[in-house]
């Protein structure tokens, strides 16, 4: 589950899941709901494969969807499935989507960065929750 929210001239996202995998998956789909609004229109075609490096859950969490972040700014890459997996150097995920087409998709927001403001990620009784914010 995840929950987008207003915050001053930025958007906010939180994120809540039964495990950690499934928290960095959450929060690539919140990512691209800013992005793009309806995900539905994002067909999973083409997948790309993402390493990255870190140890402590926040970082990885910021490093992941700037990685995101950047596969729409520099390839122009829509995407709205997500498998992760966090281990003990880092994660592996992988997203499936499309390229951006005008003449199929419809953008909501320009993201400019993923920022460290309020960025936060912990364990609960029930599993994960993140909240992070972007700059629109």
């Amino acid at each position: 589950m995840h929950e987008v929210f207003e915050h001053t001239a930025d958007l906010g996202l939180r994120v809540a899941a039964p495990s950690l995998d499934a928290l960095f998956a959450e929060a690539g789909a919140g990512l691209f709901e800013i992005l793009a609004g309806d995900i539905g229109q994002i067909r999973p075609r083409v997948e790309r494969a993402f390493d990255v490096p870190g140890t402590d859950p926040v970082w990885l969490l910021l490093d992941w969807t700037t990685e995101l972040l950047a596969a729409f700014t520099v390839d122009k890459m829509l995407f709205r499935e997500f498998a992760v997996t966090v281990h003990e150097r880092g994660l592996r995920g992988t997203a499936r989507g499309e390229p951006f087409d005008p003449a199929v998709h419809t953008l909501a927001h320009e993201i400019k960065a993923v920022t460290q403001h309020e960025l936060d990620v912990h364990e609960t009784a029930t599993g994960w929750e993140a909240t992070l914010i972007v700059d629109i």
